[in-house]
């Protein structure tokens, strides 16, 4: 590995691996990092690998990650998995941490691929043991095979779904789905949907999912207002309110819980891109063209982290950025840039065509993101509760990071991956103002975990010449 490239993308993921791959094709000098120990990022986790691979239970959309994999090994893209990244600097300097310590690379321009989050659903008990996110049960049956009979799936949103049928082709019994989507709102997203062959067919898969669902006889409790998970070591039940009266299923041990997911957009406001409340995704994002451009320069954002469109546009998003990074240096003129781009970008509005009508359908209910429950942990790292939001933003500290400095959200090992959105607009409720007002958590690198010992083996550059 050497110290300086053309193109670093971070992230090998759908949109990484599809720009990096068009990257190498265009001439660049390119790097490839990423955290996991293989390519495939969270939708294509273990692609080459998986033990279910080659099988119906994980479906089609996921088998056609092997093409992206297999266009990745036959690159000459320099391919770093198991690298951290965890500082970013303008110019750019990337300082990542893998099993042989601590490495510090410069780019001319940096794509970053690094996906998305899951939105935390903070409810009560969300924290037990025997509670995760559908996504996290997800990759551990992709990676590994593993799964449990008898959970309850709570939330709302297609990959809720998808999980559910794969439990279901696995073999496994679910005990319940406690649908938490809005019921006035399918006619809302109704209204947005497009006619468009590409749209029409994702409801179709959508459609089949939940019929799969169905014809296994699942119990599927629609219009679920409020959750509350019970236990005191671990989970031991689940109750709800849907149309005015509590429910409850008891002998519960697991809960999948999901409600969407928003972009991972750490590492951009690092490098310095402002953070921009998406009122109608109800999320922080990152300002960026129809290349991925930025504020800042020679930085581009690529797939889900750019918005969420999945695997299909993350790709085409992917190839997109690697095209504005090559033009940008000189590579490539912007009159072929702008032809090589052309059937991209139409293969990106045909995989968007559908996003106007799932925001619409499946945006989160305001008490599933905000808890009304004084003692609901809503940062986990700090044990930080939605009561001690609310008196510290009463107390006139209704900002994010005065709120930050007096309670410590957002300080622990997730920086605030999870839980800025919600303090965020539990202060902005709180004072009835824009979450804009609240703003977000400001960056401080280290952005993850370094162990003490690689930092203390790390010479400063100036230090290091002398």
């Amino acid at each position: 590995m050497t110290d300086r490239y053309q193109l670093a993308v971070i992230g090998a993921g759908p949109a990484g691996m599809a720009a990096a791959v068009q990257a190498d094709v265009l001439g660049l000098d390119t790097v490839l990092l990423d955290e996991q120990a293989g390519p495939g990022g969270q939708v294509y986790r273990s692609i080459d690998r998986s033990p279910l691979r080659g099988t119906r239970i994980l479906g089609p959309d996921y088998a056609a990650g092997a093409g992206l994999v297999s266009a990745l090994r036959g690159s000459a893209v320099e391919y770093v998995s198991g690298a951290g990244i965890w500082h970013i600097e303008r110019g750019f300097r990337l300082a990542l941490s893998d099993g042989d310590g601590i490495r510090l690379i410069t780019a001319d321009r940096v794509i970053l691929a690094t996906g998305a989050l899951e939105r935390p659903m903070p409810v009560a008990g969300w924290t037990l043991p025997g509670v995760m996110t559908a996504g996290a049960a997800q990759l551990l049956l992709k990676s590994s095979a593993v799964a449990v009979d008898g959970a309850v799936f709570a939330g709302c949103g297609p990959l809720l779904y998808l999980v559910a049928a794969q439990y279901l082709r696995a073999g496994l019994a679910i005990r319940a789905i406690l649908d938490t989507t809005d019921p006035p709102r399918r006619r809302d997203a109704l209204a947005s949907l497009s006619l468009r062959a590409s749209a029409l067919r994702t409801l179709a898969e959508g459609l089949s999912l939940l019929a799969e669902i169905r014809r296994a006889g699942v119990p599927v409790f629609r219009g679920v207002e409020d959750l509350r998970i019970g236990g005191d070591s671990r989970v031991a039940g689940v109750a709800f309110r849907r149309d005015g009266i509590w429910q409850r299923l008891d002998g519960v041990t697991t809960v999948f819980l999901h409600q969407g997911v928003v972009p991972n957009l750490q590492l951009a406001w690092a490098a310095g891109c402002p953070p921009r409340w998406d009122a109608e995704r109800l999320c922080w994002t990152a300002e960026t063209d129809a290349w991925g451009r930025t504020a800042v320069p020679g930085l581009l954002v690529a797939g889900d982290a750019a918005g969420i469109a999945g695997a299909r546009a993350a790709a085409d998003r992917g190839r997109l950025a690697a095209l504005a990074a090559a033009c940008s240096l000189d590579l490539l003129s912007e009159r072929r840039r702008d032809a090589l781009a052309r059937p991209l970008q139409a293969s990106l509005r045909r995989e968007e065509a559908i996003r106007p009508f799932l925001e619409r359908l499946y945006r989160p209910r305001f008490g599933l993101r905000v808890p009304a429950d004084d003692a609901v942990i809503v940062c986990r790292c700090e044990e930080v509760t939605a009561g001690m939001v609310r008196q510290e933003a009463h107390r006139g500290a209704a900002e994010a990071n005065r709120l930050k400095s007096a309670l410590r959200c957002g300080m622990g090992p997730c920086q605030g991956r999870i839980c800025a959105g919600t303090v965020s607009e539990l202060a902005a409720a709180a004072c009835g103002v824009p979450v804009q007002t609240v703003g977000r958590f400001r960056v401080r690198p280290p952005i993850r975990p370094v162990p003490l010992d690689q930092l203390a083996r790390l010479a400063a550059p100036e230090a290091a010449e002398a």
